[in-house]
């Protein structure tokens, strides 16, 4: 969850965070997209389970995904997340 962080503190984009994790790192897909694809709804959910129940503030979500969520941004099963989709599609609109 480090990738929302870094976006929501300005230190890169979402397109420049997936290409250096993509480029970089040798990942098959940039952690942004990797997180929509999930759903920012469920990853939004398993950090809170694991803040509560270990107390550990490293565990607690990002401000930006917790506003993304409460907006209904859920990644590819909205439409809309990092990046935008066509309904019921997979695939990024540019």
């Amino acid at each position: 969850m480090k990738a929302v962080y870094s976006l929501y503190e300005g230190v890169a984009g979402v397109e420049a965070i997936d290409t250096v994790m993509k480029l970089g790192m040798a990942h098959p897909m940039g952690h942004c997209n990797w997180l929509i694809f999930i759903g920012l709804d469920v990853c939004h959910s398993i950090l809170q389970v694991l803040h509560d129940g270990f107390g550990n503030p490293k565990y607690a979500p990002c401000p930006l995904l917790t506003n993304m969520v409460t907006a209904g941004y859920f990644g590819v099963k909205s439409g809309e997340g990092f990046y935008s989709y066509k309904a019921g599609s997979k695939e990024l609109v540019v």
